[in-house]
């Protein structure tokens, strides 16, 4: 099993339910790479195993589950968890924006995971997926 950061392997960084190869390229896996090591920051802060949803995406498996050509996902920066032991979404949400922590973005996916990038740009996005579009903030169904 690979590695990428002390609690991240390349497995879970690449899992799929599509039964589609999920393999990264070297510039993908060395984003992805660095996207784990960013999530060790969060796995510190939540102080509780994260359960990794959906990491990097093959041009494949993201035609699949219908991502955008451009998504953080196929780039190799972008993971969507959850961590059960912390709480719910909406709580990892507000504890990542309060924490000081760099990220892209920070989307509340209905409050049933989290998603997070590490987009070189880092812009400090915050948004909820809210009513079949993504809102400003954190917000509640």
């Amino acid at each position: 099993m690979t590695d990428l950061s002390p609690h991240f392997t390349l497995v879970e960084m690449t899992v799929t339910s599509s039964g589609l190869a999920n393999n990264p390229n070297p510039q993908q896996l060395a984003r992805l790479t660095a996207t784990a090591q960013a999530m060790e920051a969060v796995r510190k802060l939540l102080g509780h195993p994260i359960q990794v949803n959906s990491g990097f995406r093959s041009s494949a498996v993201n035609r699949a589950v219908g991502g955008s050509p451009s998504s953080a996902h196929a780039l190799g920066y972008a993971v969507d968890f959850v961590c059960p032991a912390f709480g719910d979404p909406m709580a990892i949400c507000r504890a990542i924006k309060a924490s000081g922590i760099k990220f892209d973005q920070l989307i509340m996916e209905q409050n049933r995971w989290v998603h997070i990038s590490f987009d070189p740009r880092l812009r400090q996005q915050v948004l909820s997926w809210h009513g079949g579009k993504y809102v400003p903030g954190i917000v509640a169904k």
